[in-house]
Formats: structure tokens, C-alpha cells, sequence
């Protein structure tokens, strides 16, 4: 099986990757289009601010490619908030493959949120394995609203889709390769698809 982590220099990749080779797997980064098309799994990592990292994509052409693929696509962070239509962090237009804009948390709590926090209304073969309620780690100002691609919730003064999913696309707003064993799980889950 063939596993790429897209490399458009927005990414904790290395983490990601050491998190696939724990799993017994490789992984290879890369930002070729015809890699990327031709892999077996997709994961499209992100940390960063939103329109740099987007500018970064469209100077590879990465923002035409993406949203064609056709094998399971796992976008983490930054990188499910920009397979969204809009984030409000630096205006950014984003892929617009889930139906959704991403908004900024409100000034009523702390900002980013750092660290764990649960997860709630699992609907994906993506949670086999993964109870309800489960602690994930998270670093974010920015949320995806609940919206119909929504399956996995988290409250964090409101209620946000911690995880989406349309067609072959999923997105975790938190970083499985950073969340001990119920990430572990999860990625394992993705590389099962």
C-alpha cells in the first residue's frame, strides 16, 4: 500500500509519518501531483495560518489536485480547515470540498485552544474502535461549524465538527499522530479504508 503525506511546507510531517511507521507502514512525502494521484492513501497534514498555507498550495498546483483524488483523503488541522470553502483566518477561500466556512473561535475563551478534549457523536468507520467521549489533542483559533459532513463533535464553549467527512474526503480538527492510542487507532482506521 502506498501511504503519501503531502508536503507543501505547512505540516508537522514528520510526526505524521513516525506515526505510520509505528503503525508498520511508509509513508512518503511529496508534492508531486502525479504521487499524490497515484498513492493508495492521501493525508494532508497542515499547521500554520490559513492563507499562507493556501498560497502555498496554488503555487504547486495542489489546490486543483486535491479535491480531485479519488482514494481516502485524511485532512488534519489546518489541512481539514482548508479542504472547507472559506476560513475567516486571513479570508481564504478553500478547497471546497466540505460544504462548510470555518470561523474563529469567539473571544470568550481562551485562544488557541491547547490540548485535550472529547469527542462525541462519532458517525465514521474512521472511530471503529473509539469509544464515545474519547480525548483527542487539539491546537486551534479557528472551528468548522456542525454542518451536514459533520461526524464527530467536540464543545469548546459551542459545539464544532471536530471530524467531516463527504465521499472518499475526512478532516480531524485534532492531531491523531499527537493523541496516544485513540489516534493511533484512528490512523490505523484510515489506513483500513
Amino acid at each position: 500500500m502506498s501511504i503519501v503525506i503531502i508536503d507543501y511546507g505547512a505540516g508537522n510531517i514528520q510526526s505524521i509519518k513516525f506515526a505510520i511507521q509505528r503503525l508498520g507502514a511508509q509513508a512518503l512525502l511529496s508534492n508531486d501531483a502525479e504521487i499524490i494521484k497515484a498513492a493508495d492513501k492521501v493525508i494532508f497534514p497542515g499547521v500554520g495560518e490559513a492563507s499562507s498555507a493556501m498560497e502555498k498550495l496554488i503555487a504547486t498546483g495542489l489546490d486543483k489536485v486535491i479535491p480531485q483524488l479519488k482514494q481516502p483523503v485524511l485532512g488534519i488541522c489546518l489541512g481539514m480547515q482548508l479542504m472547507c470553502n472559506y476560513s475567516q483566518e486571513g479570508h481564504t477561500k478553500g478547497l471546497g470540498i466540505f460544504d462548510v466556512d470555518v470561523l474563529k473561535f469567539s473571544n470568550k475563551v481562551k485562544v488557541p485552544q491547547i490540548g485535550w478534549n472529547t469527542l462525541t457523536n462519532l458517525k465514521s468507520e474512521l472511530f471503529s474502535g473509539i469509544k464515545n467521549e474519547e480525548y483527542m489533542y487539539l491546537v486551534h483559533s479557528y472551528y468548522a461549524p456542525l454542518c451536514d459532513d459533520t461526524i464527530a463533535i467536540t464543545n469548546y464553549d459551542i459545539e464544532y465538527s471536530s471530524a467531516l467527512k463527504k465521499d472518499n474526503f475526512y478532516g480531524v480538527q485534532f492531531h491523531p499522530e499527537k493523541s496516544s492510542t485513540a489516534g493511533e487507532i484512528l490512523l490505523k482506521n484510515f489506513l483500513e479504508l
